[in-house]
């Protein structure tokens, strides 16, 4: 949204908060273990200790319960010192105590909610029972859900997809059997990028030994993210199927033109990003998948943009269900309805508010303030 804003020079200025610093000494779990909380969920991420997850995720919640007025005040005295025609939240979890503390320094000011999944996982995740809160919602899932919670026309809008970054939206001349070679890979084999977030995990290594052995005709780009010890252990072997490893990239929209689908976990951003670029997505959905992430899997089979397995070790028959050419056509013309201009309509969404809202500013200040958390 930041660098949007500045392509379509906008005249704001735009700051950008990372939450987990703001509210630091507050962090009871970095107390005790002496890991940052955003560093834990990482942590559970790359080594795939994600069963039970829902439970952690409600004892979080019970945590800034207790919290909540220690937090609400801390976030006041950050407020008055950094005052903002608007505040935008990108983060779940700590909305109400956002809220309540910018409608007291600031009240009457626009207080946003951009939810960047695909829905709501309620009680307590992005929607709040609070008046001043607008919600962005990218489904008519998560826009059902805010009217569940009261939220009204003033209060709720609904965009056509989840926030994806500018580049994702460039035209682009690059030719995909260009990059294809170089990458090393062949011309005219099908290609899978698999896709695991900024740190990897290490089933994806378990994907490989799968497609591997059943010698499917298809190679793979692999994006580890940071995880330089997956990367090196999928490097150091010899595999029968073409492999190109990558490490952390910020050109993840450029290597997408050379795949055909995505295999990945079902969070919103690969997903959405995979759509923009027009790939079908193999994701697996069971009691390890990330409560908020479950409803993901739902709308990848609602829509038919792809397969949906119950566990990936079974990815072998996703990938032979992309390898039918009249499957992935169906996927790839269902995957090319989706129009997502999202990042464009919510600039305009809170242009309208910050306009309606001049009034009531201060004149030294116009700007927009946007508490984003870097997990």
């Amino acid at each position: 949204m930041q660098a949007m804003a500045k392509a379509q020079r906008r005249d704001w200025d735009v700051e950008l908060v990372q939450f987990q610093q703001l509210t630091d000494r507050l962090d009871v779990l970095r107390k005790v273990t002496g890991i940052q909380i955003q560093e834990q969920y990482n942590i559970i991420l790359r080594n795939g200790w994600t069963w039970g997850s829902e439970y952690l995720l409600r004892v979080l919640q019970l945590t800034i319960r207790i919290f909540h007025g220690p937090l609400v005040k801390l976030l006041e005295k950050f407020w008055k010192q950094k005052p903002a025609d608007m505040l935008i939240s990108v983060i779940p979890h700590f909305n109400r105590e956002i809220a309540e503390s910018w409608e007291k320094v600031y009240p009457g000011r626009p207080f946003v909610t951009v939810i960047t999944d695909l829905a709501d996982f309620p009680p307590r995740f992005w929607i709040e029972p609070v008046k001043n809160q607008i919600v962005i919602a990218g489904t008519e899932r998560a826009v059902e859900q805010a009217r569940a919670f009261g939220k009204d026309d003033a209060h709720v809008f609904g965009v056509s997809g989840m926030v994806l970054r500018p580049e994702f939206y460039a035209e682009s001349a690059v030719d995909p059997l260009a990059v294809k070679r170089e990458l090393g890979l062949r011309e005219d084999l099908p290609t899978a990028m698999v896709l695991f977030g900024g740190f990897g995990s290490k089933v994806m290594y378990e994907i490989v030994e799968k497609l591997d052995a059943a010698r499917l005709p298809v190679q793979l780009i692999l994006i580890c993210g940071k995880n330089e010890k997956l990367a090196a252990r999928l490097k150091a072997k010899q595999w029968n199927i073409g492999t190109r490893v990558i490490g952390f990239t910020k050109e993840v929209h450029k290597l997408m033109r050379a795949a055909d689908f995505l295999i990945g976990k079902p969070g919103p951003g690969s997903i959405a990003e995979a759509m923009q670029r027009g790939l079908p997505v193999i994701v697996e959905c069971n009691s390890w998948t990330l409560p908020q992430e479950r409803y993901n899997t739902e709308w990848v089979t609602e829509k038919r943009v792809g397969v949906v397995l119950k566990r990936f070790e079974d990815v072998v028959s996703g990938v032979q269900q992309m390898l039918e050419l009249a499957k992935l056509a169906e996927f790839k013309k269902n995957v090319g309805s989706q129009n997502n201009r999202a990042i464009f309509e919510i600039m305009e969404i809170l242009e309208k508010h910050l306009g309606d809202n001049k009034s009531a500013a201060k004149p030294l200040v116009e700007g927009i303030r946007e508490t984003a958390n870097v997990v």
